[in-house]
């Protein structure tokens, strides 16, 4: 089963269950999976890599504006995107560790022979590549830098 299709296999579920807060956050996961299939020149069926993408995006949204919530002294609506933001990352790989982080952006280095604040793009794509989603690409690039100045 596709993971787009096993979201709209839950939200069926949670909509039997009367899950509110779980139906709400499958339909806008699964709205921002079929927005992304309708945008550019011709609407397509996403790959799981490309719908893993989407909802890490999502999951980054919802991170984002429960810090600025909590930040503005909101937590019933912070506590509430903290929520959906869980609910999301149970269909997400599972996260890199730092050490784990740190291992494969050498050895995507090593492999690609970059050296040098210069080559920060072309390693930049070796190193997300290697990581396939598994860590934000803040993250990622942060690595990145660290490794081709030390």
């Amino acid at each position: 089963m596709t993971l787009k299709g096993r979201l709209e296999e839950d939200l069926h579920a949670a909509m039997k269950a009367r899950d509110e807060l779980l139906t709400s956050t499958l339909r806008m996961a699964i709205a921002a999976v079929r927005a992304a299939e309708v945008a550019g020149p011709a609407a397509r069926e996403l790959s799981d890599d490309e719908v893993l993408s989407v909802l890490t995006k999502e999951a980054k949204k919802r991170r984002e504006a429960a810090t600025a919530f909590a930040d503005a002294g909101r937590t019933e609506q912070a506590d509430k995107e903290r929520a959906e933001e869980e609910i999301i990352s149970r269909y997400l790989p599972s996260q890199l560790s730092d050490r784990e982080l740190a291992d494969i952006v050498s050895k995507a280095l090593a492999e690609g022979d970059f050296a040098g604040p210069k080559s920060m793009g072309p390693a930049m794509k070796a190193a997300q590549a290697a990581v396939a989603g598994r860590a934000e690409g803040g993250r990622v690039a942060a690595e990145v830098r660290r490794q081709l100045a030390g």
